[in-house]
């Protein structure tokens, strides 16, 4: 009815990296693995109170890992309050450190979180498929009509949640239904999600209403084939809306950094350079 979705390969193409080949890296949260070795080596005296960690880059080199898990690590760090980005420099380990500093269990990562998405609502949107009744295709077409009319606000951001619960609730499956209405509870509870995804919306990242109206019209056509794979679709480009915004996140702390180079380079430079002679002079 609305066409066929794109696949968020494409923009893996574009980005060199696929949501797979970061998930293999985070088979047990393993940004928290990341942050309990950076919380070790504060401990130890390898980072310093104070001191500029190395680059994203040296450590996601150094303990083979992918830059967004390196990202996730880094901003758990700093809800907690161990770490602080500065504009212009880098992450520093923060002069004082909070109390609980061992405490990197009380995160989901936003990652780990999309691909239980993945699979769990790829299934289900295909078993809805063909257990949906035509009250729940028109709440599910009001619910786009409200993504679509208030797409910068938290209107729009609970039309989207309800969206996938109503699909889950039509399962006719009620342990499908809680698992799917828990992950979206973790997507909210999580102080790593909640970061990220805000992050994302600073940086632009909006609702792909369009998305939704692609599973709405395989629904609408009882087409489960179709509705998993518009499903699986929607949930890739979540998942790179989510490393562009992480990204951009990054890009735009090192231009900062190099701008502050550039201008501390300046100004050393006219401070080293020799005085013009007045002719005549002498």
């Amino acid at each position: 009815m609305f066409g066929a979705p794109v696949s968020a390969h494409d923009d893996e193409a574009r980005s060199g990296k696929s949501w797979r080949e970061v998930m293999s890296h985070n088979n047990r949260k393993l940004y928290q693995n990341v942050a309990d070795t950076i919380i070790a080596r504060i401990g130890n005296g390898t980072y310093s109170l104070g001191r500029r960690l190395p680059s994203e880059r040296d450590l996601a080199e150094e303990m083979q890992v992918s830059r967004p898990t390196i990202r996730e690590a880094m901003i758990a760090l700093e809800i907690r309050g161990l770490v602080v980005a500065r504009h212009g420099s880098g992450i520093y380990v923060a002069e004082t450190l909070p109390a609980e500093a061992n405490d990197t269990e009380l995160d989901i990562g936003p990652f780990e979180l999309i691909e239980a998405r993945r699979l769990f609502e790829g299934e289900a949107v295909a078993l809805a498929a063909s257990t949906i009744s035509d009250a729940e295709i028109a709440k599910l077409e009001l619910l786009v009509g409200e993504m679509d009319t208030n797409r910068d606000s938290a209107v729009g951001e609970r039309a989207d949640g309800d969206f996938h619960v109503v699909i889950a609730e039509a399962t006719r499956n009620s342990v499908i239904a809680n698992v799917i209405e828990n992950l979206w509870e973790l997507r909210y509870k999580s102080p790593l999600c909640v970061d990220i995804f805000a992050r994302g919306k600073l940086g632009g990242v909006q609702q792909p209403v369009l998305d939704h109206k692609f599973i709405l019209g395989a629904l609408i056509d009882r087409d489960p084939k179709a509705a998993r794979e518009a499903m699986h679709a929607h949930l890739d480009h979540v998942f790179q809306a989510v490393l562009d915004a992480t990204e951009m996140d990054a890009l735009q702390r090192a231009r900062t950094e190099i701008a502050a180079k550039r201008e501390e380079f300046e100004r050393r430079a006219k401070l080293s350079r020799p005085s013009a002679k007045i002719v005549g002079e002498g």
